[in-house]
Protein backbone atom coordinates (compact mmCIF):
# COMPACT_ATOMS: atom_id res chain seq x y z
CA UNK A 1 0.00 0.00 0.00
CA UNK A 2 1.60 3.50 -0.98
CA UNK A 3 2.35 5.85 1.61
CA UNK A 4 1.95 8.92 -0.25
CA UNK A 5 0.29 11.59 0.88
CA UNK A 6 -0.56 9.71 4.41
CA UNK A 7 0.42 11.14 7.79
CA UNK A 8 3.34 10.21 9.91
CA UNK A 9 3.55 11.33 13.57
CA UNK A 10 6.59 12.05 15.41
CA UNK A 11 7.50 13.23 19.06
CA UNK A 12 10.85 14.69 19.45
CA UNK A 13 11.52 13.81 22.98
CA UNK A 14 15.14 15.26 24.24
CA UNK A 15 18.69 14.89 23.61
CA UNK A 16 21.22 13.34 25.24
CA UNK A 17 25.42 14.04 25.96
CA UNK A 18 25.19 16.70 23.62
CA UNK A 19 28.52 18.19 22.80
CA UNK A 20 28.93 21.12 24.77
CA UNK A 21 29.95 24.55 22.36
CA UNK A 22 29.72 26.87 25.09
CA UNK A 23 32.61 27.63 27.24
CA UNK A 24 31.24 29.56 30.50
CA UNK A 25 27.60 29.63 30.28
CA UNK A 26 24.92 26.62 29.80
CA UNK A 27 24.10 25.97 26.24
CA UNK A 28 20.51 26.36 24.71
CA UNK A 29 19.85 23.49 22.38
CA UNK A 30 16.94 23.42 19.33
CA UNK A 31 15.95 20.67 16.97
CA UNK A 32 15.21 21.30 13.42
CA UNK A 33 13.80 18.36 11.34
CA UNK A 34 13.89 18.11 7.40
CA UNK A 35 11.41 15.93 5.16
CA UNK A 36 10.51 16.40 1.68
CA UNK A 37 12.50 19.64 1.84
CA UNK A 38 10.02 21.35 4.35
CA UNK A 39 11.43 22.54 8.08
CA UNK A 40 10.35 21.81 11.72
CA UNK A 41 12.14 23.88 14.70
CA UNK A 42 11.30 22.97 18.07
CA UNK A 43 10.97 25.48 20.78
CA UNK A 44 14.69 26.30 22.22
CA UNK A 45 15.22 24.74 25.62
CA UNK A 46 17.17 27.50 27.53
CA UNK A 47 19.73 26.22 29.30
CA UNK A 48 19.17 22.84 28.36
CA UNK A 49 22.86 21.98 28.56
CA UNK A 50 24.05 18.25 27.27
CA UNK A 51 20.22 17.05 28.14
CA UNK A 52 17.71 19.21 27.02
CA UNK A 53 14.14 18.03 26.60
CA UNK A 54 11.27 19.16 23.83
CA UNK A 55 8.48 16.84 23.90
CA UNK A 56 7.04 18.49 20.94
CA UNK A 57 4.83 17.01 18.32
CA UNK A 58 4.67 17.38 14.56
CA UNK A 59 2.42 15.67 11.74
CA UNK A 60 4.47 15.20 8.70
CA UNK A 61 2.82 14.66 5.21
CA UNK A 62 4.17 11.32 3.99
CA UNK A 63 6.37 10.63 0.14
CA UNK A 64 6.32 7.88 -1.67
CA UNK A 65 10.00 6.35 -1.58
CA UNK A 66 11.29 8.78 0.87
CA UNK A 67 12.24 6.84 3.79
CA UNK A 68 14.56 9.16 5.89
CA UNK A 69 14.40 12.19 8.05
CA UNK A 70 17.58 14.37 8.11
CA UNK A 71 17.49 15.71 11.95
CA UNK A 72 20.05 18.83 13.08
CA UNK A 73 20.61 19.94 16.88
CA UNK A 74 21.63 23.71 17.55
CA UNK A 75 22.94 26.02 19.93
CA UNK A 76 21.18 29.39 19.95
CA UNK A 77 23.31 32.32 20.24
CA UNK A 78 22.15 36.02 21.05
CA UNK A 79 24.91 38.08 19.70
CA UNK A 80 26.39 35.74 17.20
CA UNK A 81 24.96 32.77 14.84
CA UNK A 82 24.06 29.75 16.03
CA UNK A 83 26.38 26.80 17.00
CA UNK A 84 26.19 23.52 15.53
CA UNK A 85 26.05 20.71 17.62
CA UNK A 86 24.98 17.62 15.32
CA UNK A 87 23.20 15.80 12.95
CA UNK A 88 21.80 12.86 11.98
CA UNK A 89 19.29 10.46 10.31
CA UNK A 90 15.82 9.06 11.73
CA UNK A 91 15.17 5.71 9.59
CA UNK A 92 11.20 4.97 8.82
CA UNK A 93 11.20 1.44 7.95
CA UNK A 94 10.49 0.07 11.60
CA UNK A 95 7.53 2.28 11.59
CA UNK A 96 6.21 1.20 8.27
CA UNK A 97 6.16 -2.38 9.34
CA UNK A 98 5.48 -2.17 12.89
CA UNK A 99 3.26 1.30 13.48
CA UNK A 100 5.05 2.80 16.23
CA UNK A 101 9.08 2.83 17.02
CA UNK A 102 10.52 4.85 19.80
CA UNK A 103 14.15 4.52 19.97
CA UNK A 104 17.40 7.25 19.71
CA UNK A 105 19.26 7.85 16.66
CA UNK A 106 23.00 9.30 17.16
CA UNK A 107 24.08 12.47 16.41
CA UNK A 108 27.58 13.28 14.75
CA UNK A 109 29.57 16.08 14.15
CA UNK A 110 30.73 17.31 10.37
CA UNK A 111 34.32 15.68 10.97
CA UNK A 112 31.97 12.54 11.90
CA UNK A 113 32.83 12.56 15.94
CA UNK A 114 30.29 11.21 18.28
CA UNK A 115 28.07 14.37 19.29
CA UNK A 116 25.09 12.60 21.41
CA UNK A 117 21.68 11.28 20.57
CA UNK A 118 18.28 12.57 19.77
CA UNK A 119 15.00 10.44 21.08
CA UNK A 120 12.06 10.65 19.02
CA UNK A 121 8.42 8.54 18.74
CA UNK A 122 7.02 7.40 15.65
CA UNK A 123 3.22 6.25 14.86
CA UNK A 124 1.97 5.52 11.85
CA UNK A 125 -1.67 4.64 11.56
CA UNK A 126 -1.44 1.83 8.30
CA UNK A 127 1.80 -0.11 8.88
CA UNK A 128 2.37 -3.25 6.49
CA UNK A 129 1.89 -5.80 9.61
CA UNK A 130 -1.32 -4.97 10.33
CA UNK A 131 -2.52 -5.05 6.44
CA UNK A 132 -0.77 -8.46 6.54
CA UNK A 133 -3.30 -9.39 9.50
CA UNK A 134 -6.21 -8.04 8.11
CA UNK A 135 -5.35 -9.55 4.45
CA UNK A 136 -5.39 -13.22 6.44
CA UNK A 137 -8.34 -12.60 8.01
CA UNK A 138 -10.22 -12.15 4.80
CA UNK A 139 -9.14 -14.91 3.48
CA UNK A 140 -9.43 -17.62 6.30
CA UNK A 141 -12.54 -19.49 6.57
CA UNK A 142 -15.43 -17.85 8.57
CA UNK A 143 -16.02 -21.23 10.03
CA UNK A 144 -14.57 -22.23 13.77
CA UNK A 145 -14.38 -25.24 15.02
CA UNK A 146 -17.04 -25.94 18.10
CA UNK A 147 -15.18 -25.07 21.56
CA UNK A 148 -13.41 -27.90 23.96
CA UNK A 149 -14.69 -28.18 26.68
CA UNK A 150 -13.07 -30.10 29.82
CA UNK A 151 -15.00 -33.18 31.07
CA UNK A 152 -17.11 -32.31 34.33
CA UNK A 153 -15.78 -33.26 37.34
CA UNK A 154 -18.64 -35.61 38.85
CA UNK A 155 -17.05 -35.66 42.03
CA UNK A 156 -18.10 -32.02 42.33
CA UNK A 157 -21.86 -32.57 42.20
CA UNK A 158 -23.78 -34.29 45.33
CA UNK A 159 -26.22 -36.94 44.69
CA UNK A 160 -30.05 -36.51 43.92
CA UNK A 161 -32.17 -35.98 46.91
CA UNK A 162 -34.36 -38.87 45.05
CA UNK A 163 -31.09 -41.19 45.23
CA UNK A 164 -30.34 -41.64 49.20
CA UNK A 165 -30.01 -45.28 50.13
CA UNK A 166 -33.52 -46.76 51.19
CA UNK A 167 -33.98 -48.09 54.51
CA UNK A 168 -34.92 -51.00 53.03
CA UNK A 169 -33.69 -54.04 51.12
CA UNK A 170 -33.67 -54.36 47.61
CA UNK A 171 -36.19 -57.36 46.68
CA UNK A 172 -34.67 -59.69 45.21
CA UNK A 173 -35.51 -61.58 41.31
CA UNK A 174 -36.65 -64.59 43.11
CA UNK A 175 -39.38 -62.81 45.13
CA UNK A 176 -41.02 -61.23 42.45
CA UNK A 177 -42.88 -64.40 41.52
CA UNK A 178 -44.66 -64.34 44.71
CA UNK A 179 -46.30 -61.04 43.58
CA UNK A 180 -49.54 -61.24 41.12
CA UNK A 181 -48.87 -58.35 38.34
CA UNK A 182 -50.19 -55.14 39.48
CA UNK A 183 -52.68 -55.78 35.84
CA UNK A 184 -54.86 -59.29 37.59
CA UNK A 185 -58.20 -58.82 39.47
CA UNK A 186 -58.19 -58.99 42.76
CA UNK A 187 -61.64 -60.85 42.57
CA UNK A 188 -62.62 -63.83 40.54
CA UNK A 189 -64.30 -63.37 37.21
CA UNK A 190 -68.57 -63.26 36.60
CA UNK A 191 -69.41 -66.43 34.80
CA UNK A 192 -70.46 -66.34 31.15
CA UNK A 193 -73.60 -67.51 30.08
CA UNK A 194 -73.51 -70.58 27.55
CA UNK A 195 -75.78 -70.47 24.41
CA UNK A 196 -76.72 -73.29 22.51
CA UNK A 197 -75.38 -74.06 19.39
CA UNK A 198 -77.18 -74.75 16.12
CA UNK A 199 -76.18 -76.37 12.94
CA UNK A 200 -78.46 -76.29 9.73
CA UNK A 201 -81.31 -79.09 9.87
CA UNK A 202 -80.44 -79.53 13.01
CA UNK A 203 -82.67 -77.67 15.45
CA UNK A 204 -84.95 -78.92 17.98
CA UNK A 205 -87.94 -76.78 19.11
CA UNK A 206 -88.11 -76.77 22.78
CA UNK A 207 -90.83 -78.69 24.57
CA UNK A 208 -94.26 -77.46 24.72
CA UNK A 209 -93.38 -75.42 21.86
CA UNK A 210 -96.35 -75.33 18.81
CA UNK A 211 -98.76 -77.13 21.14
CA UNK A 212 -102.23 -77.90 20.36
CA UNK A 213 -104.14 -74.33 21.08
CA UNK A 214 -107.63 -75.15 23.46
CA UNK A 215 -109.22 -72.81 21.07
CA UNK A 216 -111.12 -73.35 18.05
CA UNK A 217 -108.91 -71.74 15.09
CA UNK A 218 -110.37 -68.97 13.36
CA UNK A 219 -111.26 -67.99 9.33
CA UNK A 220 -110.72 -65.45 7.90
CA UNK A 221 -112.79 -63.30 6.70
CA UNK A 222 -115.37 -63.77 9.60
CA UNK A 223 -118.63 -65.35 8.37
CA UNK A 224 -121.86 -63.03 7.89
CA UNK A 225 -124.81 -63.43 10.84
CA UNK A 226 -128.82 -62.86 9.39
CA UNK A 227 -130.51 -60.09 10.90
CA UNK A 228 -132.39 -60.43 14.06
CA UNK A 229 -134.75 -58.39 15.55
CA UNK A 230 -136.23 -55.08 14.74
CA UNK A 231 -133.07 -53.76 13.43
CA UNK A 232 -133.19 -55.33 9.79
CA UNK A 233 -134.03 -53.35 7.07
CA UNK A 234 -137.22 -53.87 5.12
CA UNK A 235 -137.38 -55.68 2.25
CA UNK A 236 -137.88 -53.47 -1.03
CA UNK A 237 -141.19 -52.12 -1.74
CA UNK A 238 -143.20 -52.55 1.56
CA UNK A 239 -142.16 -49.18 3.37
CA UNK A 240 -145.68 -47.70 4.71
CA UNK A 241 -147.32 -45.15 3.35
CA UNK A 242 -147.08 -41.50 4.76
Amino acid sequence: MSVQDQLLDITVIGCRNLKDTEWISRQDPYVILEYAGNKYRTQTDTDGGRNPNFNEKYMLPLIEGLREINVAVWNSNTLSADDFIGSGKIILQKVFTDGYHDSTWPLTTRSGRRAGEIRVILHYKNPKGAQKVSSVQQVAPTHQSPPVYPPANLAYYPPPPYAAASPYPPPSPSDCSCYPPIYAPSYPPPAQAVYPTYSAGAYTPPAGFGAQSPYPPQSYPPPTYPPQGYGAPPAAGHYPPY
